[in-house]
């Protein structure tokens, strides 16, 4: 039996090389790396600790720029945000994981695929689903759904019998997920919702609000077709400037959010993200669609953005309702080219002025200045029109007031 491991080289993928060890004694276990931006072990780091444990084989793939350019971007130009907060790191991110765990699946000729994700979340599903899409007769093996270990301090328990190192101390085992578009918080005091986080021994990316600098910092970002490519000034590839926007955002506070959101299996759950850099580009990418949208356009892809913010959360990446949103999406940006300042200051995003060659804001009209293309006149006759419903109620309510005087009631 051939099993692909999705592995990231913390905990739970650290004790499930042993337990597949032991129960799958004929296995080959390949534990595949895929990276869109993790910051933690290199893959020498990676592939020692995979073998040390019990892998056969030990792949890496480099995902960072597809993953940017193919799914952040995406999902950037539709504005999905989760209830409202959650600007989606974490769920943007697996399917494109499970298409590369599928990817070496299919080339390594395996029989399986195991992923590290507990059966109470909603990784099980995003990954999952990925796979259903793309190698529908590889078995899934999800060991959160079937094993005795019932905690992350069983889990180190398990290691610690094993005399395998473990990966983190019990103080510090949160469950994190990190990538090029955000870090994620759970678990430990932070599954008490009334409980204030501790910024200072939680955050790795950002500082709190109130550490950050006193002088607000500006920052330009220009984008083509809803697309950023230039920061400052300086045309930068999508990871660098990614990585960069995480710097800025990150030393000024901006992006930390403190959620409890619901879960797809029907559980609600509580979690601190930090998203500097993404909240920057959702910020301005904002600024300019309200520049060269018209309010009608922006109506509607507000709602496409609460459809593909679900379907992302959920894990439906690969569907024809996603590429059809998607689709629209892209036409709707074909006039979202233009550059945004900000003004970042402890935790704020303030809009600091926008351009555009195919803005939509006519100094002229909006002057208190009467120009050529608006006759003041004009506004009487539109407001008749548009008030005629209220006033025929009015009239109707006035009749039957004066019906009801009549008849003595």
């Amino acid at each position: 039996m051939k099993i692909v491991l999705a592995y990231s080289g913390g905990l739970d993928t650290t004790v499930i090389i042993p337990w597949l060890r032991e129960q799958y004694s004929d296995c080959e276990i390949i534990a595949c790396s895929v990276n869109v931006g993790h910051g933690g072990y290199d893959d020498d780091e990676l592939k020692a600790k995979a073998l040390t444990t019990g892998a056969d084989k030990f792949v890496s793939i480099n995902a960072e720029e597809e993953f940017i350019t193919d799914y952040i971007f995406p999902m950037l130009k539709s504005r999905a945000v989760y209830e409202g907060k959650y600007l989606l790191g974490t769920s943007i991110a697996r399917p494109l994981i499970a298409k590369k765990l599928v990817d070496v699946a299919l080339a390594e000729n395996a029989t399986a695929i195991c992923h590290g994700a507990t059966g109470k979340g909603n990784d099980q599903i995003r990954f999952e689903l990925t796979i259903k899409a793309f190698a529908p007769k590889v078995k899934i093996i999800a060991p959160w759904r079937i094993w005795d270990i019932h905690s992350r301090d069983d889990a180190m328990e398990f290691l610690r019998k094993r005399e395998l190192e473990v990966p983190m101390t019990k103080e510090q085992s949160y469950s994190r997920d990190r990538n090029l578009w955000h870090l994620s918080h759970e678990g430990l005091e932070l599954e008490s919702p009334e409980t204030e986080p501790d910024y200072n021994s939680i955050l790795q990316i950002s500082v709190s609000p109130q550490d950050a600098p006193d002088t607000p910092e500006y920052v330009q970002i220009y984008f083509e077709k809803g697309i950023p490519v230039k920061l400052n000034n300086e045309t930068l590839p999508p990871v660098q400037l990614m990585r960069e926007l995480n710097k800025i955002g990150g030393r000024n506070g901006v992006g930390i959010i403190d959620i409890v959101e619901n879960r797809v299996v029907g559980m609600k759950s509580r979690g601190i993200y930090e998203t500097p850099g993404g909240t920057v580009l959702y910020a301005a990418h904002r600024e300019l669609e309200h520049l060269c949208l018209d309010r009608k356009m922006l109506e509607f892809k507000d709602v496409v953005a609460t459809k593909m913010a679900e379907l992302i959360y959920i894990g439906e990446w690969f569907t024809p309702l996603r590429e059809a949103l998607s689709a629209f999406t892209d036409s709707t940006q074909t006039t979202v080219t233009g550059s945004v300042k900000l003004k970042l200051y402890k935790g704020n995003v303030i809009p600091a002025g926008s351009k555009s060659p195919y803005s939509l804001y006519s100094e002229s009209l909006a002057s208190f200045t009467t120009g050529d293309l608006y006759d003041h006149k004009d506004a009487e006759g539109f407001i008749n029109l548009l008030g005629l419903p209220v006033t025929v109620r009015a009239l109707m309510q006035e009749e039957n007031d004066e019906r009801s005087k009549s008849l003595g009631r």
